[in-house]
C-alpha cells in the first residue's frame, strides 16, 4: 500500500463516500479497508440491485463496480447493464470499473461512453487510489464551479433587471465585471475610452453604457474611422459647406447631429494629427467649424471612443496627442480578447447557432481548442458557416472547418488550473482523454497538475493478470 505522507490521499477521501458494488465479500472488504484507510466514507453492495437500491437513498460521491456478478456469467453484461442504468439515473457521478483482462476491451468502450476509469484485477492501490483522488478532486472542483456559475447567473440576472445590456451573451467572471462598472458609470457625463482587439466585442459595450446613461432617448451615432479616408474624417464628424472643396456640399457633420446625445468613435488610433486637434477641442469647450466656415458653432456630446491599439505606444511614437488620450481616458474599460475567457466560447457559439441546430460534443470540445485569433466576430462567422454548410441540423466538428495551429506552433500552451480541471471535467477525470483536449501529451498534463497543486502522479502500470 503507497504511503501517504503528506496527507493529500486523507485531503481528497475524508469525508467522501465511495460505494463499491461486486459480488466477492473479499473484494468489498480489501476496499473497505484500502479506502477507509485514507479517511473514505466506504459503503459496499453485492449485487447490481442493492447498489442501485443504494444510490437511491444514500449520497455517493463516486462508485466502484465490477463487470461480473455470478460466477457462471463471464460475459460482462451484467456490468455493462449497471453501468448504463447508473449513468441513466446519475449522469454525473464517476464510475470506476473493475475488469479482467478478459474484459479489457470492453472496459475501453464503456469508458469512451463515459467511464471515468477503469481498472484491472488484481489492481496496483497505487493507481487506484491516484484514480480515486483525481475523480474526487474533479468533483468537488465541479461542484464549487456549478456553485460559482450559479452565482454568477444570479448576478447576471440581477444586473438584467435593472439594466438594459442589449442582448449581450457571457458567462465569463472577466465580462461579468466589465458590464457591471460600464452600467454604474453608463450615467456619468464623462468620455470613455474602451480598448481591446478587433471583433471582441467593444461595441456593444458602448451600446451599453449609451442605453444606460441619462441621453438613452437622445441621438446616438457611430463613426468607424478606421474605415474612411483621412481627408474625410474632419468632414464626417464636423461638417461642410459648399464649396470647402470639390464636390463639398453643406451638410452637417457627427458632432452636429448628434447634439445632445452620444458619439461613439471606433477605431480611434486611426485619426489624424489635424483630426485630433480638433477633436481635443471640441472635447474641452463643445466648439468646431465646418471644413470651409468661420462660423463656430457649439455642441454638448458624449464621446465613447475605441481603439484596438495601444494608444499609449502611439503617444510614445508621436502618433498620438497625450492631451487628447487623458481627456478621453476619464474611464478606461478594457476587453480582454476571447481566448482569455473561454467561459464565454461556448455561450455565444449555441447563441449564434440557427434555430434547430446543435453543436455536438466534438464540435464543442474542437470550439474550446481553438485559440480564437479573431475573438468573438470569428466565432459568429464559423457558426453561421457550420449552419450554412452542415448537411444536418447537428454541428460536428468537420463542420466547423477549423484552420489549423499554425505551423510551428508545437510548443505546449500555457494552462490556467481552470482551463486544466474543465478539460478533466469534459473527459470525466481520465487524464489521457484530458490530454488530447488540451493538445497536451499526458506527461505534459501531469506535469501540469502537480505544479497547480493538483495532486496526482503518474499512473503505474497495472499489475500482471
Amino acid at each position: 500500500m503507497s504511503p501517504d505522507p503528506n496527507g493529500s490521499l486523507r485531503t481528497s477521501l475524508g469525508g467522501r463516500s465511495v460505494l463499491v458494488i461486486d459480488d466477492s465479500e473479499a473484494v468489498r472488504t480489501a476496499f473497505d479497508v484500502l479506502l477507509s484507510l485514507h479517511g473514505a466514507r466506504v459503503l459496499t453492495a453485492d449485487s447490481p440491485a442493492a447498489g442501485l437500491a443504494t444510490l437511491e437513498r444514500e449520497p455517493v460521491d463516486l462508485v466502484i463496480q465490477d463487470m461480473n456478478f455470478h460466477r457462471e456469467l463471464t460475459s460482462g453484461e451484467e456490468g455493462i447493464a449497471l453501468f448504463r442504468e447508473i449513468r441513466s439515473r446519475f449522469a454525473q457521478l464517476p464510475v470506476i470499473l473493475l475488469t479482467a483482462w478478459t474484459h479489457l476491451e470492453t472496459a475501453v468502450e464503456l469508458v469512451r461512453a463515459g467511464a471515468s476509469d477503469y481498472v484491472a484485477k488484481p489492481w496496483d492501490d497505487a493507481r487506484l487510489l491516484t484514480s480515486v483522488r483525481n475523480l474526487l478532486d474533479l468533483g468537488r472542483a465541479r461542484a464549487e464551479a456549478e456553485g460559482l456559475h450559479s452565482r454568477r447567473r444570479a448576478a447576471r440576472a440581477a444586473i438584467g433587471e435593472h439594466f438594459e445590456l442589449c442582448g449581450i451573451v457571457y458567462e465569463s467572471e472577466a465580462m461579468h465585471t466589465l458590464v457591471s462598472m460600464a452600467t454604474q458609470v453608463a450615467h456619468a457625463e464623462v468620455p470613455v475610452l474602451i480598448t481591446g482587439p478587433n471583433g471582441a466585442g467593444k461595441e456593444v459595450l458602448a451600446d451599453i453604457l449609451q442605453a444606460n446613461s441619462e441621453r438613452a432617448e437622445r441621438p446616438y451615432f457611430k463613426v468607424n474611422l478606421g474605415a474612411l479616408p483621412n481627408e474625410l474624417i474632419e468632414a464626417e464628424l464636423f461638417g461642410t459647406e459648399a464649396g470647402a472643396f470639390t464636390g463639398a456640399r453643406t451638410r452637417a457633420g457627427r458632432f452636429e447631429a448628434a447634439d445632445g446625445g452620444t458619439l461613439f468613435l471606433d477605431e480611434l488610433g486611426t485619426l489624424s494629427a489635424g483630426g485630433q486637434a480638433k477633436l481635443l477641442r471640441v472635447l474641452q469647450t463643445g466648439e468646431f467649424e465646418r471644413l470651409g466656415s468661420n462660423q463656430t458653432r457649439r455642441t454638448r456630446v458624449r464621446v465613447i471612443a475605441a481603439t484596438n491599439t495601444s494608444l499609449r505606444q502611439a503617444i510614445h511614437a508621436g502618433s498620438f496627442r497625450e492631451d487628447l488620450f487623458y481627456r478621453l481616458n476619464v474611464i478606461e474599460l478594457e476587453v480582454p480578447p476571447l481566448a482569455e475567457r473561454r467561459d464565454d466560447i461556448l455561450p455565444l457559439a449555441r447563441h449564434f447557432l440557427e434555430p434547430d441546430f446543435q453543436l455536438t460534443a466534438e464540435a464543442e470540445e474542437a470550439l474550446l481548442r481553438y485559440p480564437w485569433p479573431g475573438n468573438v466576430r470569428e466565432l459568429q462567422n464559423a457558426i453561421r458557416r457550420a449552419c450554412l454548410l452542415s448537411a444536418g441540423r447537428s454541428i460536428g466538428a468537420a463542420d466547423l472547418n477549423l484552420p489549423a495551429a499554425p505551423a510551428g506552433s508545437a510548443q505546449e500552451p500555457e494552462l490556467d488550473r481552470v482551463s486544466i480541471e474543465q478539460a478533466l471535467e469534459r473527459a470525466r477525470g481520465v487524464v489521457a482523454r484530458a490530454a488530447r483536449d488540451l493538445g497536451l501529451s499526458r506527461q505534459a498534463l501531469y506535469r501540469r497538475m502537480e505544479k497547480l497543486g493538483l495532486r496526482t502522479e503518474p499512473p503505474r502500470p497495472p499489475s500482471a493478470i
